[in-house]
């Protein structure tokens, strides 16, 4: 089990989640959930990676928040609410285990651990939801860009991974045209390697350096809270 959230559970509380796990695998934009629509399954992804975006009444989107193999998608359901606010889709294609929302609830409120690293979670992701927002409205383009790509490597556990102009714009909530810049002044450092929609990281040390504070803000919090030593 790759996924943090569920691999942190004792052996009998995951043992008693796996027959309502299904394995599914994830296309490329494969929306999971609608704003203001019923969400039918939550998602535990392994290597899938799943962003949760805000859709303005102007067309614009801006992402608030993602989830890998270290949480879940489909929070809302453990808050108990049926609908989100948000938009949720497959950002990376890959694998997740999927669970039915009504089997979801019943099982957390049965299953103590779960509840438990669930709370935990949902403290680390509205950490990344407020870190998120605070970063959009107050830092530059350039630091923007590279806390994003930090968190996908942590995502997806590699320095590689396919992306787009358009769709890392599309992520941030910018013009297409200050992304090119942004990634062609991050590959001139010798940062990133960009090619056929593929992005590598050369320097991560160097690419957080040159990030805002808010990735370290963020990935701290999801270190402290997703590991819960002596959990029985």
């Amino acid at each position: 089990m790759r996924n943090r959230l569920l691999a942190a559970l004792p052996a009998d509380d995951l043992e008693f989640l796996v027959p309502h796990l299904e394995l599914v695998q994830l296309e490329l934009h494969a929306q999971l959930f609608a704003s203001e629509l019923p969400i039918r399954h939550v998602y535990f992804p392994e290597t899938a990676v799943i962003s949760m975006v805000s859709r303005l009444k102007d067309g614009r989107t801006v992402e608030v928040g993602t989830a890998g193999f270290e949480g879940m998608a489909g929070l809302s359901v453990f808050l108990a609410q049926d609908t989100s606010t948000l938009d949720a889709f497959a950002q990376i294609a890959g694998a997740a285990h999927r669970m039915e929302s009504s089997t979801f609830v019943r099982l957390a409120a049965e299953s103590a651990p779960l509840h438990r690293m669930l709370l935990r979670y949902s403290q680390a992701f509205l950490t990344q939801v407020a870190q998120t927002a605070a970063c959009n409205g107050t830092h530059l383009v350039t630091e923007r860009c590279a806390r994003w790509l930090l968190m996908m490597r942590d995502r997806v556990d590699s320095d590689e991974f396919p992306i787009t102009h358009e769709f890392l714009a599309f992520m941030l909530g910018v013009r297409r045209a200050g992304v090119t810049v942004t990634l062609r002044d991050l590959q001139n450092a010798g940062l990133i390697a960009y090619t056929r929609g593929r992005i590598s990281i050369l320097d991560g040390i160097a690419l957080e350096a040159t990030s805002c504070e808010c990735y370290r803000v963020v990935r701290a919090h999801f270190d402290r809270l997703l590991v819960e030593p002596g959990i029985e």
